[in-house]
């Protein structure tokens, strides 16, 4: 019953946050330099053709009746047009989203998977070169602009090696049957093998650059934690029983070494789907980070707030997620 409570009490603080969200969103852009009118006609456009259009975009109206008619038609599901492309805002994220679905997942695997790894590898063997190593590599991973690294990455591995391709999801020429969206997934359930390790190799790189400071903050957080879990009495106690390293570490302390490392897991889910901005752009990748960006420039209103909302939501979520895993780690945690 006070999981019940928890979780309603949880659900309901959303919806402050989005109205908050909305509203700081809303004064943003609102104040950003230029028009949506001057980006859709040009600078040469006559006084009529600008009246005319402001009055069928609603920008006449003053900012808060402009706010509450876009926020009544949200709360109906309606989160209106794009200026740019005149089509429905959910409808044109939905079509993107599931390219930074893909990107954000793959990001995320990679960045929990060696992360532990290393984490887990530098804690067993601390102070040792190895450890040295492993904190070297996070503050390295943490101190590289992402921006800067997509771009080397491209001119080694693309431009000079040649090994995988500049940008996009696909080649040119390839086509997928859209099931889930998901190029990996769509690919193996229709056995298109080929269209599937060419989705691999355009996701390899923007993933890795994506990936990178979460992954150094998980070899810090995770060597951190293991560190305080090993020196426990419990685990001196299994090894003076004959236990091996790899199995004390693995079966018995890095469950316990987990409940802070999934926080930050759950965080960075969140992060990367609101960060992939930067790594979309650089890559040519067609999420909703590129969309972003380009209704950015567009002052599209509508498709900016939509995108904002959702990231926030995304937030949200994940958060209570990750609150709702701490009991299965740790039982004795109580709502």
């Amino acid at each position: 019953m006070a999981f019940y409570r928890y979780l309603l009490k949880r659900l309901l603080i959303v919806i402050p946050t989005l109205l908050g969200a909305s509203i700081i969103v809303f004064l943003l852009i609102h104040i950003i330099p230029g028009d949506p009118v001057t980006v859709m006609l040009g600078e040469r456009a006559s006084d009529a053709a600008r009246e005319a259009l402001i009055e069928r975009l609603g920008l006449d109206q003053p900012l808060h009746i402009q706010f509450w008619t876009w926020l009544t038609n949200a709360a109906q599901g309606d989160f209106g047009r794009s200026i740019r492309s005149n089509t429905a805002v959910m409808d044109e994220i939905f079509a993107r989203l599931p390219a930074t679905i893909e990107l954000t997942l793959a990001a995320v695997i990679i960045a929990v998977v060696f992360g532990i790894f290393f984490g887990v590898t530098a804690a067993r063997y601390r102070n040792s070169i190895v450890d040295q190593m492993a904190i070297g590599f996070s503050l390295l991973g943490v101190s590289i602009p992402i921006f800067w690294l997509g771009m080397m990455m491209i001119f080694l591995f693309s431009v000079v090696m040649g090994w995988l391709p500049v940008s996009g999801r696909l080649s040119l020429g390839l086509g997928i049957e859209s099931i889930s969206g998901l190029y990996l997934v769509d690919s193996l359930l229709t056995g298109n093998m080929q269209a599937f390790w060419d989705a691999l190799r355009h996701l390899i790189m923007p993933a890795a650059a994506l990936s990178t400071v979460s992954l150094a903050l998980f070899v810090r957080v995770t060597r951190s934690s293991m560190l305080d879990v090993l020196s426990e009495d419990y685990v001196r106690t299994a090894r003076a029983k004959g236990l091996g390293m790899n199995k004390v570490i693995y079966k018995h302390a890095l469950k316990n070494a987990l409940i802070p490392i999934v926080t930050v897991v759950g965080l960075s889910v969140a992060q990367l789907l609101g960060g992939a901005v930067l790594t979309e752009t650089v890559f040519s990748w067609p999420g909703i980070g590129r969309l972003l960006i380009t209704s950015i420039g567009f002052r599209d209103y509508p498709m900016i707030q939509g995108i904002v909302l959702l990231v926030v939501l995304a937030f949200i979520m994940i958060n209570l997620i990750v609150d709702l895993i701490y009991a299965y780690l740790d039982p004795r945690i109580r709502y």
